[in-house]
């Protein structure tokens, strides 16, 4: 008995080699042009730029508040120093301190305590604080 061989179809044969080209196109697509190709890499690489950047503002800002907080090391204060923050906030002085008024609208020191013209620009910068 003789047994007949069936040949392939040619319209298979190009169908499953126009969807393997179809296929290869769409990988050397996305490798170009894709969410991670060749293309996004700069734009990858300019957004890592910038977070370094950002990562260097924030470590420079946390090192700033470290040494602020170290500051507050008891073992560490200078007495001077604190004596002279707390009777600034306070706005008192020791009587052998020496003080320095300053008009605050022009920046500049007011001449002498002696002179009437200094005793009255302190009075009424002194009562419009005070309102």
């Amino acid at each position: 008995m003789p047994t007949r061989l069936k040949r392939p179809s040619f319209w298979r044969q190009l169908l499953v080699a126009a969807g393997l080209i179809a296929f290869q196109g769409y990988l050397g697509f996305n490798v170009v042009s894709g969410q991670f190709g060749i293309e996004s890499q700069k734009a990858m690489q300019a957004e890592i730029e910038e977070l370094k950047a950002q990562s260097g503002a924030l470590q420079a800002e946390i090192d700033a508040y470290r040494h602020r907080v170290a500051l507050f090391d008891p073992s560490r204060l200078d007495p001077d120093i604190v004596s002279e923050r707390a009777r600034a906030l306070l706005s008192m002085a020791q009587p052998d301190d020496l003080l320095v008024m300053v008009d605050p609208s022009t920046g500049k020191p007011i001449a002498s305590l002696s002179s009437p013209l200094a005793v009255d620009q302190l009075t009424g910068i002194i009562e419009d604080r005070i309102d």
